[in-house]
């Protein structure tokens, strides 16, 4: 064989190969940007870090807007929690009911401070917390000190609770969470009161977890049937109610057995959490307590088991069973 034909065929398995390479380690096309272009939006590309928005500085405000509310809406989606100055700018700008603004630690800079004020004049509370647990909401992402979780719930008030029992011709049935922290917990409480008939569910601003994604996921879609209530103080609305002619039982050791407490009536039940149950001055505010009794060697149920079990026991009542 000829040096020639040689050459040539070494070429061509060069050239095959090379072409072999670029099919497999093409870059994915930008997808956002052919959803928008089906969508008939505007076509141009930007830089998703950790929700934060990254445009050239060419380009037009309406399309800045677009953008930023493309990648909220991303962000919302699948967790509830937004997190980079530009993504926190546009969700206090949004509708959304938001839970609380978290913010890093340390001296407040540049356009943090005007984020931190916003949320102050909406009544958003605002919490400082370490870097390590930004990091842990965000999953690691871009934050820039500044993260803000969104209600996957939009809020009523509590006299909008009342309403609803109005409506329904029912004495009202009001769960009250205290210091519930956990997700999880909270959700199970909800498809509890939900599945009992409970006309709503009062949960405090702060020292509490609010109707976050992992909230609803674990209220098995009960979340959207339940209305909830967002108070500044959990004692103060308590005293409404009662002066309202609701009484209000706390679910604590040492009160009364649940089954042998008139629930009869407009009732609100509150439930602690786990690890500190109902708080002292809630505790305080509240007409009488009411118990399970405990037969085997723990001393407690889960909050959301024993809501369930007492939850059934005021309906019952209620509906002359």
């Amino acid at each position: 064989m000829s040096p020639r034909k040689i050459n040539r065929k070494a070429i061509y398995i060069l050239i095959m190969e090379k072409s072999k390479y670029n099919r497999n380690n093409r870059k994915p096309q930008n997808k956002t940007n052919v959803e928008r272009k089906k969508r008939g939006g505007p076509d141009f590309s930007y830089n998703n870090r950790g929700s934060e928005i990254h445009l050239s500085p060419d380009r037009t405000n309406a399309r800045n807007n677009y953008a930023a509310k493309s990648v909220l809406s991303d962000a919302l989606s699948d967790t509830g929690v937004v997190i980079g100055r530009n993504s926190v700018r546009e969700l206090l700008k949004s509708d959304r009911d938001i839970d609380k603004l978290l913010v890093q630690k340390g001296e407040r800079e540049g356009s943090i401070v005007m984020l931190v004020a916003q949320a102050v004049e909406k009544g958003i509370p605002v919490v400082e917390t370490d870097k390590n647990r930004l990091d842990e909401i965000s999953g690691f992402g871009h934050h820039q000190g500044v993260v803000a979780t969104a209600s996957e719930k939009e809020y009523c008030s509590v006299d909008e609770i009342l309403e609803i029992a109005k409506e329904r011709g029912e004495n009202p049935l009001i769960v009250i969470a205290d210091g519930i922290t956990d997700p999880y917990n909270l959700g199970a409480l909800i498809r509890c009161a939900e599945g009992a008939g409970a006309h709503g569910l009062i949960i405090s601003k702060r020292r509490a977890v609010g109707m976050t994604f992992s909230v609803s996921k674990s209220s098995a879609g009960a979340i959207e049937h339940l209305a909830v209530a967002k108070v500044s103080n959990i004692a103060s609305t308590i005293r409404s109610l009662k002066e309202k002619g609701i009484w209000v039982f706390a679910a604590e050791a040492g009160g009364k057995p649940y089954y042998k407490t008139d629930f009869k009536g407009p009732c609100a039940l509150v439930f602690g959490s786990e690890g500190n149950g109902v708080s002292r001055v809630v505790l305080d505010a509240c007409d009488a307590v009411t118990s399970i009794p405990m037969y085997g060697k723990v001393n407690s149920f889960n909050v959301s088991t024993a809501a369930s079990v007492i939850l059934c026991e005021a309906a019952r009542q209620n509906r002359g069973l």
